[in-house]
């Protein structure tokens, strides 16, 4: 069985991009996604982006609809990573605009090679790895860069790097949503 994302906004407008069915996946809603995207609007074109937890691929699909340069996706299930792969296909974007680690984050952080203007941090909730990824994803960081995290919890009470500062949120639903920008060092 597989379910459904629609791009929100940018050349994929309305598009609608299929996703596999697993337990804990579940993509940034629509509203979300586009005040995330909107708070971006000046920042995405030509960014470097990394999206630690991959998943529907929601985030990053959005981010190269509006004009990202790249986008680093990382997905540890296979299942899913097939349908990310058939997607990037199905939208035409080659190599050079998106990579696909198919691994965990924690195998994958450590072996990056270069560094991002936009982070997606965006974990399973049950996992409960908002302080670890950031703390692998952060040498990666530029300053300046900004940083989206997602949770099903109070974004206070996350543990995140002390150079991370919060520059807006929302809440819709259950979802809690803040973008961080990375202080100069």
């Amino acid at each position: 069985m597989k379910n459904q994302l629609r791009i929100i906004g940018g050349e994929w407008k309305r598009r609608q991009l299929p996703f596999a069915s697993i337990e804990g996946l579940r993509p940034t809603p629509d509203r979300v996604r586009e005040t995330l995207f909107n708070w971006l609007m000046w920042d995405i074109q030509n960014a470097q982006v990394l999206d630690i937890c991959a998943g529907s691929g929601a985030l990053s699909f959005e981010a190269l609809s509006r004009g990202a340069a790249q986008v680093v996706m990382i997905e540890p299930n296979r299942t899913q990573a097939a349908f990310l792969t058939d997607n990037l296909q199905l939208l035409k974007v080659t190599s050079q605009h998106a990579k696909l680690r198919v691994a965990t984050a924690q195998q994958t952080l450590p072996t990056l090679k270069q560094s991002f203007d936009l982070v997606f941090l965006d974990p399973p909730y049950s996992l409960d790895l908002w302080e670890e990824l950031a703390r692998l994803a952060d040498p990666f960081i530029k300053d300046r860069a900004f940083i989206y995290v997602e949770a099903d919890r109070e974004l206070n009470q996350l543990k995140l790097p002390a150079s991370w500062q919060q520059i807006k949120q929302s809440k819709a639903g259950t979802v809690r949503a803040g973008l961080y920008q990375k202080n100069a060092s």
